[in-house]
């Protein structure tokens, strides 16, 4: 068997995401500076080709301004791990001079991050989501090779799942590369089940948009009936696992995602695409209902009333020795006012806790449980606004504005303000793919090199 040269790219390209799955998302500095590599590695490689050379000029010409702002937001990150003198920290973080100068060391020089070494590793991290999307517009430009991106992340969603599942119904016991924390719920490759739950939610979405526009942009054959039908099996396993999670907000979301996509169902205009969302969504609702129960029993519901139980925690409890994901979140909040300009740098609030907390010996918290409040702590006023500006800038292009992008801000916005999951990696990559991924009216690429 031949391939093309566009398909020996992409299969490179799965296989980095392959990877990036299967050892906990990237979540690691280890990993993160493997990946690096990894994904430098295919981008130098793809600037060979004189197409893809031309296919990555154009991407950056027509986004000068967002590539821009993203590095500066870059540089910004560079800053927070530069050493200063002492004096001048007192300016940019006056809770680190405060503490340094409580130590009985002689310090000359300290970064403004509170862990330098992590920061450095986001800085890698942030790169490589840079580079990916640089190689995504640069090997797939065509609605077929979308579509083939869609259906290799259906199909990882789906191994994921059956792995994930296998291991739950056998006890969860530690194989490998798979460390099971929790015994009572299916977390696959992951670090927890609500990170395995939100990946398999964005595998599902990818499949629902290959099934969704499959008949719009290929020609009606043999292959593509077939690659419905393992499209679907592929969801059936993926639904699976996303009920043996037994995440509240990784069922939640994936409830509501069914639902928004048959409420688009009755204000479109075609009639076969109509008929097929609202039928899939039937589907999978029954899947939901039958399979909820079977793993499930009487917890089904409890595991869809998300908000009632997350907005609960922020009440106020009459335990006070009660550690809280929102007591977390609270404490991270409050803290993320000491660093409000140039925040504590990126993987900075595992030493954050602990120094607030030393009296919790080996007990500690790496995240704040709220990507939003992290964010904004690690990277301050100041770089939040550069990544901002810099996104707010890709989504003035006219086609951001799509039902597709709308349902993943959806997505994020949950999970920013009641999860950690976008600080794993994986999880950053595949927004950033899903999001940049769009479909042409025609296959014709009028920007592509001409013989």
């Amino acid at each position: 068997m031949t391939f093309s040269k566009n398909k020996k790219h992409q299969y490179l390209f799965f296989f980095i995401l392959f990877f990036y799955t299967i050892f906990n998302g990237g979540n690691s500095n280890i990993l993160i500076q493997i990946n690096f590599i990894l994904i430098g590695s295919l981008f130098l490689y793809c600037l060979k080709n004189k197409n893809y050379n031309l296919h990555f000029k154009f991407f950056y010409t027509k986004n000068k301004t967002s590539i821009f702002f993203y590095i500066l937001f870059l540089f910004y990150l560079v800053f927070q791990i530069i050493p200063l003198p002492i004096e001048y920290l007192k300016l940019f973080s006056p809770f680190k001079y405060n503490y340094i100068s409580r130590l009985d060391i002689n310090i000359q020089y300290s970064s403004i991050s509170l862990s330098p070494s992590n920061s450095f590793f986001q800085i890698l991290n942030f790169i490589s989501l840079l580079i990916l999307v640089f190689i995504l517009k640069m090997i797939f430009y065509t609605n077929r090779q979308k579509n083939r991106l869609f259906f290799f992340l259906t199909l990882i969603g789906a191994f994921s799942a059956s792995v994930g599942v296998y291991f739950y119904l056998i006890g969860n016991p530690d194989f490998w590369i798979i460390k099971n924390i929790s015994k009572n719920d299916a977390t696959g490759f992951f670090i927890n089940r609500t990170v395995f739950s939100c990946f398999l939610t964005l595998c599902f979405f990818s499949g629902i948009e290959y099934l969704k526009n499959i008949d719009h942009f290929v020609k009606n054959n043999i292959n593509n009936f077939y690659n419905k039908i393992y499209i679907r099996i592929f969801l059936l396993f993926i639904t699976i696992g996303i009920i043996t999670s037994f995440s509240k907000l990784g069922n939640f979301l994936f409830i509501s995602l069914i639902t928004l996509y048959i409420l688009q169902a009755f204000y479109i205009n075609d009639k076969k695409n109509k008929f097929f969302l609202i039928t899939l969504a039937l589907i999978v609702l029954f899947d939901v209902l039958i399979l909820g129960f079977y793993f499930g029993s009487e917890k089904l519901l409890n595991r869809f009333s998300f908000l009632q139980s997350e907005i609960s925690q922020y009440l106020p409890s009459i335990n006070e020795k009660k550690f809280s994901r929102a007591e977390i979140s609270k404490f991270a909040l409050l803290e993320s006012k000491k660093f409000i300009l140039f925040g504590y740098g990126g993987g900075g609030f595992e030493n954050l806790f602990k120094i607030n907390f030393k009296e919790l010996s080996t007990d500690y918290a790496s995240h704040a449980h709220s990507d939003l409040i992290e964010f904004i702590g690690e990277f301050g006023l100041i770089g939040t606004t550069l990544i901002s500006v810099s996104l707010l800038f890709l989504s003035f292009k006219k086609n951001f504005f799509l039902f597709k992008n709308f349902l993943l801000c959806y997505l994020i916005i949950f999970i920013l303000i009641f999860d950690f999951s976008l600080h794993i990696p994986i999880i950053q990559l595949l927004f950033v793919l899903l999001i940049s991924v769009s479909y042409e009216r025609s296959n014709n690429l009028k920007y592509k090199l001409k013989n």
